[in-house]
């Protein structure tokens, strides 16, 4: 298989027991395996450490936080570290199709692109499967990105060597769409068109709270991670929101 360069993934993890395992195995799988897996371990309170140190791959780095420290800080702990001229991103509990790097990749490549995503599926915590695709605009600018982030976390991939060390504001949800307006400025984001990740929706997760929760979190975002007045902080807030109602419209797809 032709080699594109090393690829470092960044997984934050905290008390992901459960799934870590799954989640680990889900990059084993991949066709394309030049790549290292950067865990960061939130200072876990359950067996996530013992789990992750029992799969046995030189490729696989722990790091652990001094303290309990969010996603945020979890990150950016990573991406400091990380040695790839590309990166990517899998939460602790979701998981890849395997041929997620190599397609993607291949794209990438082929295209010039900087930034992209893929679509995705949704598996609820009864286990079963969302009725969608997940998509996104086949280009996203700099304003598309202001108005909604059409991605999961978990379908991006970026060249590190061309965008460079990215650190986010430390804001405990959101900090990822925080990330993308900082790669934004530097690169448009692309799509490529294929279903290759698949978030689990867990009930305990932020991004399941109450709706007013969540636009709190995206108030936040505006105002604490991008450092904007509050009266504009409130206009993107609501734009946001405009926003999101049409990404449930028109980019989402039956099964």
């Amino acid at each position: 298989m032709k080699q594109y360069g090393l690829v470092s993934i960044v997984m934050p993890c905290y008390n992901g027991e459960k799934y870590i395992l799954r989640t680990i195995r889900s990059v084993q799988k991949q066709t394309y395996q030049n790549w290292e897996l950067l865990i960061v371990d939130d200072c876990s309170t359950d067996r996530s450490e013992q789990v992750i140190k029992s799969v046995d791959d030189p490729r696989i780095h722990v790091l652990t936080n001094t303290e309990n420290s969010g996603a945020a800080v979890s990150r950016n702990y990573a991406l400091r570290m990380a040695k790839g001229k590309w990166v990517a991103f899998l939460d602790s509990d979701d998981l890849w199709e395997p041929q997620k790097l190599e397609k993607q990749l291949r794209f990438m490549i082929e295209k010039d692109y900087k930034f992209t995503f893929t679509d995705y599926r949704i598996i609820f915590p009864d286990g079963k499967n969302s009725p969608y695709i997940y998509t996104g605009p086949a280009r996203v600018t700099k304003n598309k990105m202001w108005r909604y982030c059409y991605f999961s976390t978990i379908t991006v991939m970026y060249d590190r060597e061309y965008v460079g060390l990215i650190q986010i504001a430390d804001v405990k949800k959101n900090n990822d769409y925080a990330m993308w307006l900082k790669i934004i400025e530097k690169t448009d984001c692309y799509r490529y068109p294929h279903c290759l990740s698949v978030y689990c929706k867990r009930d305990n997760s932020i991004s399941s709270g109450s709706k007013w929760k969540l636009i709190k979190h995206h108030y936040i975002l505006f105002r604490k991670a991008c450092n904007i007045s509050p009266p504009l902080a409130v206009l993107c807030t609501l734009r946001n929101l405009i926003w999101g109602v049409h990404k449930k419209l028109f980019y989402r797809k039956k099964v």
